[in-house]
């Protein structure tokens, strides 16, 4: 690696889906090449994904890259570079919450709804397989009630009759009245649900503190609306940057844009450092 001041080190978070990750669910050998440049030139460059930690660890492995930090479950699980742990990883900071409240005021809401949430250890429970979940290593389905229990690093929640209309599910989840819990809506009738004041921005920070490296040398690249915290944090004295086809409310908070996922965007944002 080469030498390099620490003053002009750069601290640069890299979403996975539809940022890093195309449509099609695979990282372009072209991407790859380029995170691992930046990286060589002795930048911090990591991933900040709402992606559980077991699911964060292969697109770590396809990068061929090993930060120091990672962050995981939108900034409620921050991982630290370990060797002495089998994945290469352990826990730095995990942030947790009881789900009791909000998984009993959403469900009146959506009682044909999935529900999973996700504790400290990375260990998924369900109600019915959706996406992500159910093949998951580490997977348990449940009754409804189990989940109450569990302390959770999130809870996640498809309403599949809502599919097809965001403004009717987004009209919904306003009627709820959640409290005292950070959420976001992944894409239509998916609802993903943090500890309070918990987001990618959060641990990005605790990252940028523990590194020694200045809140103007931090970079984020994101496409979805658990990105918006971390575009704002990052836009505050640095770079904030919105993929092409991120939608108007994460593109309004960047400043700056670069080409969509389909256009390997994030290669002309790595190709300005040196």
């Amino acid at each position: 690696m080469v030498e390099f001041d620490p003053l002009y080190r750069w601290l640069i978070a890299l979403d996975i889906d539809g940022t890093i990750v195309s449509r099609r669910g695979d990282v372009d050998e072209a991407v790859k090449k380029e995170i691992r440049r930046v990286t060589d030139l002795g930048h911090e460059v990591t991933l900040a994904t709402g992606r559980s930690v077991g699911d964060t660890f292969p697109i770590l492995n396809q990068l061929g890259i090993s930060p120091e930090y990672v962050v995981c479950t939108n900034g409620a699980t921050v991982l630290r570079r370990d060797p002495l742990e089998p994945s290469g990883y352990s826990y730095e900071w995990v942030e947790t919450f009881s789900p009791a409240t909000v998984l009993s005021t959403i469900q009146p809401y959506l009682p044909e709804g999935k529900y999973a949430v996700e504790d400290e250890h990375g260990d998924y429970y369900y109600t019915e397989p959706f996406p992500g979940y159910a093949n998951a290593p580490r997977s348990h389905k449940v009754p409804f009630n189990d989940l109450l229990f569990i302390e959770a690093t999130r809870v996640v929640v498809i309403s599949p009759e809502h599919d097809s209309g965001m403004d009717q599910f987004l009209e919904m989840v306003n009627k709820m009245g959640l409290h005292s819990v950070s959420y976001s809506i992944g894409y239509t009738g998916w609802l993903d649900i943090a500890p309070d004041g918990v987001n990618k921005a959060t641990g990005l920070e605790r990252i940028r503190e523990k590194l020694g490296i200045p809140r103007s040398h931090v970079a984020a690249v994101g496409d979805g609306k658990n990105d918006v915290e971390m575009l704002e944090w990052a836009a505050a004295m640095g770079r904030g940057v919105a993929m092409g086809q991120a939608p108007l409310e994460v593109a309004t908070v960047a400043n700056e844009l670069c080409p969509s996922v389909d256009d390997n965007g994030v290669i002309t944002v790595l190709a300005s450092f040196n």
